[in-house]
This record gives structure tokens, sequence and C-alpha cells, in this order.
């Protein structure tokens, strides 16, 4: 089901004659304890400290308990108060379903225990309406932001984030905090892009984002834990360490700029297949040729996939533009491994003239580990060193 079938309950006699400029969406799973409290109190603070148009969006997500028929109740009995039940869980999906759809000029949302301080919602929306930003994200872990919660959960938050720093090159400083905002436009660019639809629908939006190039504000807020939270950690934190992973291996779309971790990643995958392809051509080359001209067909038939495939996977160049003469500088690059592997074949023969097979090929393993080395500073700092997207 998408958005379009799903049932959206309100008043009639409250209908608005005008888009909202902002469209606040409060996904909920069985929140029937607190649903009604905090969207009163949203819907208050939004009367009273809001000076623009806007619109409380609730997304039940196949609640088993009375929160759907408490968000048609509030529907009904608040202005500017739309419900929207969707048949499956995940609050990523809900976000994905609503804010693809707004006719909002920036879409948002919040957790519905409302733990993040309604006064930072103003600075939030701001720099998005007036077009300075693209996304704008509530941070727990920034200088002048408050947080009441016990260590354990502070101690994942960060150890979190430090994680996506480290592998993902993320530069922004809470990727998961309930309290996000984004341009419309920018969202129907990104949402087709997002593949999960749990909890890491969050981190994965924002590193898109970021590779991207979209402005990315921060808001340092006041958060207080919520002690009745039913988040599963372990769970949670497999499928977010699965999420990494998969950005890691991720191909670049257009527009996309790999972090460093991901190039490393990618660029040892790729040269661990090389390596593998070009070890069984050696040997069945071997007996057929001598072992330097085994050794100069195997990287030769070698060398031009993996330059091909570093381009597109590992520094997400894409198009023709310049592959000529990548291609030529990766062979000059080539010439270089050639030279390694060879001198050190020669300093084999000429130290044991009749080596072991099994000695050859550990030594050219060593030497290849010295050549990739080599190659994947070539690739980085010079032959697509200033290379785009196409």
């Amino acid at each position: 089901m998408t958005l379009s079938d799903a049932p959206r309950v309100r008043a009639a006699n409250r209908a608005v004659s005008a888009p909202p400029l902002v469209d606040i969406v409060v996904p909920v799973h069985n929140e029937e304890r607190d649903l009604v409290p905090s969207v009163t109190r949203l819907h208050e603070y939004l009367r009273h400290h809001v000076p623009y148009t806007w619109r409380i969006t609730i997304v039940d997500n196949a609640s088993t308990d009375r929160t759907w028929e408490l968000a048609t109740d509030l529907a009904a009995a608040l202005t500017d108060v739309v419900a929207v039940t969707l048949p499956a869980k995940g609050r990523g999906r809900a976000l994905r379903e609503t804010w693809a759809t707004s006719d909002a000029r920036v879409v948002a949302y919040m957790d519905v225990d409302l733990s993040t301080d309604l006064a930072a919602l103003p600075p939030l929306i701001a720099p998005l309406l007036s077009g300075h930003s693209d996304v704008a994200i509530g941070t727990r872990l920034s200088p002048g932001a408050r947080v009441v919660r016990g260590p354990k959960r502070e101690l994942i938050s960060r150890c979190y984030n430090l994680l996506l720093h480290s592998t993902l090159g993320t530069s922004f400083t809470d990727a998961q905090c309930g309290f996000k905002a984004m341009r419309a436009d920018r969202a129907r660019e990104l949402l087709p892009l997002v593949e999960d639809t749990g909890w890491f629908f969050d981190t994965e939006l924002l590193v898109l984002a970021e590779r991207r190039g979209l402005r990315i504000h921060e808001v340092p807020v006041d958060w207080v834990d919520d002690p009745d939270s039913r988040v599963d950690i372990v769970r949670t934190a497999t499928a977010d360490l699965r999420g990494v992973l998969r950005m890691l291996l991720r191909m670049p779309a257009g527009g996309e700029r790999p972090s460093r971790a991901a190039q490393i990643l990618r660029f040892a995958s790729i040269g661990v297949l090389s390596t593998v392809a070009y070890l069984l051509l050696y040997l069945a080359l071997r007996p057929a040729l001598s072992a330097q001209s085994a050794n100069l067909v195997a990287l030769l038939t070698t060398a031009v996939a993996n330059t091909a495939a570093n381009r597109r996977w590992t520094f997400a160049v894409a198009g023709r533009s310049g592959v000529v003469r990548h291609h030529l500088q990766g062979l000059t690059v080539f010439a270089a491994a050639v030279a390694v592997t060879s001198a050190s074949l020669g300093l084999l023969h000429l130290v044991t003239p009749s080596p072991a097979r099994a000695t050859e090929v550990a030594v050219l393993v060593t030497a290849n580990l010295v050549a990739t080395a080599l190659r994947y500073l070539a690739l980085r700092h010079w032959i697509f060193a200033s290379g785009r997207t196409a």
C-alpha cells in the first residue's frame, strides 16, 4: 500500500485552503499511552509559538492497540492534524511514504515521546524556509546540547557516531536524534535512493545527503531520555551495522562522493579479486611460458579490468569523459607493478636458480601487496584525483 491508498482522516470542517509551509510527521506504533498528550502538547506549542503555517501528520504503522483510534480522534478534534495508517511497521517506511507526497515546502519529523525540547523546532525549520540549508537535524552530541540519559545509551550513541565518522566519512554529529527536517524538494530527490525502512533510515538519508553535497544544519537540543523506550538496542545495533556495511559497499549514484574508508574497502575487494585472477592466469600460463613472460601476460590481462572497476566503483567516476587517459595512466601504474614483481622474481631466481612453484607464488604475492599499495596511492592522488561522477 502506498500513501495514496492509506486512509487519511481529519475533521471535514477544519480543512485548510492552502498547503502548509511545514508538515511535521509523528510516526507511531503501539503508542496509545503517549499519543494524545504528546500531540496535544505539540499542537499547543505550534499554535502559540510558530508564526508560519503547519500541519501535524500522525502516521500509524501497523499498531495493534488503540493507537489508530486515538489518532483519528485527534484528527477530528484538532485543527491542522491528519492521521494516516500504514499496514507495515517501520519508522523509515512511515517517513518515506508521507514525506514523498507532502505538499508542504518543508517536511519534518519528531518522536512521539517528545524527548527533544520543542523550543528547538523554530531554529530547526528557519534555515530550510530561508533556503540557507537543505537538511536540518537536532544533535545531542555537539556543544550547547543538554542531555539527560543513562551512561549506557550515551556510550552507545557516541560509539555509533564515531563508527560513522571513521567508516563512512560523515561529518554530522548525531545521526539518530529523532528530530529532523528537510526541504521537501530535496526529500523527493533522496527518498528513492534510501533502502532502509526502519531505524537506519535516518543515517542512510543523512549519508546520502552529505555525499551529494547538500547543506546540513545542526541544532543543539535539550533532550531527556524516555525511560519507557521500547527500542530493542541489540536488534537495532545489529541492523545499523548491516546498514553501515551496505553503505560502504553501495555503488555510488550520480553526484555522490565515497568516503576514504569506503574507497579503501572497495579497492581492497577489487584487489583481492584481481590478485586471485592474476595468480590463476600465472599458474595456467607458467607451464608454457617463462616465469617473467607468464607474469607479464597475467598482469596485463588483469590491469585493464582492475582500472575500469576502480574507476566506476571505488572512485565513483562514470561516463566516457577521460576514460582513455585513465586507462593510459593505469597502464603506467601497471608498468610500475611489472617492475616491482619482475625485480622480485629476478632476485628470487638469482638467489635460487630453480625455486619451487610455491616459493615463486609467495614472492609474487608479497610483491603484489607492495604494488597494490602503490597502485591505490596513484589512483587516488593522480589518476582519479579530480574525478567526478558524471
